[in-house]
């Protein structure tokens, strides 16, 4: 990728590492002027022949000599560095104020605030990662579990990029045949190119139906599964909730009707994030205020990925179910499993727990995951899991060759309405990676960056 003339404008800085008390901090410059700041800012220690990628010992000095802080520089002279121009790194004291000290002492010696994600951008101006790469840095940083983790390094790695290049490339490819065709019309060709033609788009079709079923997993991953806890009041949702968190963070009382207000946290079910949601009991005259709590649950039912349909064991199985099967996957939970069972529940297909034991948490995971079938095991090999806006772009692309494929199945089709369609899906497959790119569209992205990344 070739370099951006604005991704040279200025040399920036800030601090990279959490804000906070902590033992070291870390504060990173990057630009043209990044050598020459670090020498100003201690006093000529460090100059643009220092030597590259070794930590030296310096000082920071502010403008009458006095230190502000000890500790160590790097230097990464481009294009051997994360942004691919001039680089230095400050590791100091991890303090508020001496960090602040710090990153105002490099500010006035002539570097300029960083936005955010400003330094992965220049990354990607400069050629150094492609956007889908640009995008795995944040994934990494936000990821809570193995899969998400595994997820980012393989997008950081490049294997949503190198897929979507591919399928672009080889889509290129085809175009180059179709124009061919187009303008030598007058020659005699086999029928059997026309055929080998609409192959190579179903090939491609199918490479793009591979990623968008990524989406979901994607979307997972980053988000969590939305897994609601709903049932009459008093059979332990708060203590379900509870017990997967680990800690007590929902009142548990035996006076129905406890939970008026929706709880929501968030656990790691071995690699699999669930946005867990305690729910007021489902049940008639109740409180007005216990009635809008009721109103509040409907409504997570509605949003829902998994819905824990939770029941009491030692009671008769209530009449009817609140709602309809349509709603999100669902899973029944009986609990007070270490009270006898009811008969009615005999034949009931459910996971048998105990929230005051602990018993049957481990079968209600394994219930979980086979549920929503999404594990490690579904998982396999793969690394790929797009987000929104490469499933935006795979629909636009997927919609174009689904629409050149019907063009050039016609008898009568106009191969050239066929090879517009397909110049419409190289731009969107394009737009995955950055190759066709807007200044909107940068803006959107990193702008949800921390600063310093």
């Amino acid at each position: 990728m070739a370099v951006h003339p604005e991704s040279t404008a200025g040399t920036i800085a800030a601090i990279a590492s959490p804000p906070g008390t902590g033992a070291v901090c870390l504060i990173r410059i990057s630009g043209p002027l990044a050598m020459e700041v670090a020498s100003r800012a201690t006093g000529g220690k460090l100059t643009p022949d220092s030597p590259p990628r070794t930590a030296l010992r310096c000082r920071i000095l502010d403008g009458t000599g006095s230190v502000l802080d000890d500790g160590l520089f790097t230097l990464f002279p481009a294009p051997n560095s994360f942004t691919g121009e001039n680089c230095a790194e400050f590791t100091g004291h991890g303090g508020l104020l001496v960090t602040r000290a710090v990153l105002d002492r490099l500010l006035e010696c002539g570097a300029d605030p960083a936005g955010p994600g400003e330094f992965t951008q220049r990354a990607f101006l400069n050629g150094k990662l492609d956007l889908t790469q640009a995008e795995g840095v944040m994934d990494l940083i936000s990821a809570q579990t193995r899969l998400a983790l595994r997820a980012a390094r393989g997008q950081i790695e490049g294997a949503l990029g190198l897929r979507t290049a591919a399928a672009r490339d080889a889509l290129l490819e085809t175009l180059a045949h179709l124009e061919a065709w187009i303008d030598f019309s007058e020659e005699d060709i086999s029928p059997a190119a026309g055929s080998a033609l609409l192959d190579r788009l179903r090939e491609s079709l199918s490479e793009i139906d591979s990623l968008l079923a990524t989406a979901d997993q994607g979307r997972v991953l980053r988000e969590g599964v939305r897994t609601v806890i709903f049932g009459p009041p008093n059979v332990g949702k708060s203590s379900l909730l509870n017990r997967l968190l680990g800690f007590e963070r929902a009142i548990v009382s035996d006076i129905p009707g406890t939970t008026r207000d929706t709880i929501e946290e968030t656990v790691n079910l071995g690699g699999l994030p669930l946005r867990l949601v305690d729910t007021a009991g489902l049940r008639e005259g109740a409180d007005a205020i216990e009635a809008a709590g009721i109103t509040r649950t409907v409504r997570q039912l509605e949003t829902a990925d998994l819905l824990l349909e939770t029941a009491d064991a030692s009671q008769p199985p209530p009449p009817g179910s609140p709602l309809p099967e349509s709603c999100g996957h669902r899973l029944r939970v009986l609990n007070k499993c270490d009270l006898p069972e009811h008969p009615g529940w005999a034949n009931a297909d459910a996971v048998r727990i105990s929230c005051a034991s602990g018993e049957g948490f481990d079968s209600l995971a394994t219930r979980i995951r086979e549920t929503l079938g999404f594990g490690e095991a579904d998982w396999g090999e793969q690394s790929v899991a797009i987000n929104a806006r490469h499933q935006a772009s795979l629909k636009t692309a997927r919609h174009a060759i689904a629409a050149a494929i019907r063009i050039l199945s016609e008898s009568a089709g106009a191969p050239e309405l066929a090879a517009i369609d397909l110049r419409e899906a190289l731009d969107a497959l394009g737009e995955i990676p950055g190759k066709v790119d807007t200044e909107d569209l940068l803006g959107v992205i990193f702008s949800r960056f921390c600063i310093g990344k």
